[in-house]
C-alpha cells in the first residue's frame, strides 16, 4: 500500500517525491552468452536527510491503523530477490513485453511532459521506452523518438532532455 515507482532508468521513488534506492546493471556478452549483474540498495532505515521505508510503514500505520512491522534489511534483501527471480523468468520467456506492463504500473513517468534541448526547447510528453530500454518521447509534429541520457543535458528535475 505503500506507493513506490520506479524513475526512469534505474530510481525507486516515494511517489514521485524523494528517492529511496535503486538499481544498477552491468551486462557483458561473451560469445552468445549474456552475463548480467544486478545491484540494488534501498533506504530501510535511516530516516535523514530524507526518508526511509519504514518511515512510510510508520506513516501509514498511522493514517490507516494498521500494525504493520517495520522491515528488517535481509527481510527485503529477501523479497526483492525472489520477486527479481520471478521477473527475470518471465522475462526470460516473454522477452521485456512480458514484464514492461509491471514496469509501467509502476513508472512515475506516465504523460510527463518535458521539453526537448533546452528550457526553451519544444514540449513533448513521455510515452514508453524502446526495445533498448531508452526513454521515448512524442513531439506534436515530429512522432515518437528515443532520446538517450547525455551527462548534464539531461535533468529529469527540470523537465529536461536533448534527443541524439
Amino acid at each position: 500500500d505503500i506507493e513506490l515507482r520506479v524513475k526512469w532508468p534505474n530510481d525507486i521513488y516515494y511517489k514521485d517525491l524523494m528517492k529511496l534506492g535503486g538499481v544498477l546493471v552491468n551486462s557483458t556478452l561473451i560469445e552468445t552468452t549474456f552475463h548480467i549483474l544486478i545491484g540494488f540498495g534501498f533506504n530501510v532505515s535511516n530516516s535523514n536527510p530524507t526518508i526511509c521505508i519504514n518511515d512510510l510503514i510508520a506513516k501509514l500505520n498511522r493514517e490507516q491503523g494498521t500494525e504493520l512491522q517495520p522491515l528488517s534489511a535481509d527481510c527485503l534483501i529477501a523479497r526483492t530477490v525472489t520477486v527479481l527471480e520471478r521477473l527475470i523468468e518471465v522475462f526470460q520467456e516473454k522477452g521485456p513485453n512480458g514484464v514492461l506492463p509491471q514496469y509501467y504500473k509502476y513508472w512515475v513517468h506516465s504523460g510527463q511532459r518535458v521539453r526537448l534541448r533546452s528550457e526553451q526547447g519544444p514540449p513533448a510528453s513521455i510515452v514508453g521506452i524502446d526495445d533498448y530500454g531508452f526513454l521515448q518521447v512524442h513531439q506534436e509534429g515530429q512522432g515518437v523518438q528515443s532520446v538517450h541520457p547525455d551527462g548534464n543535458s539531461f535533468d529529469m528535475l527540470r523537465n529536461l532532455i536533448v534527443p541524439k
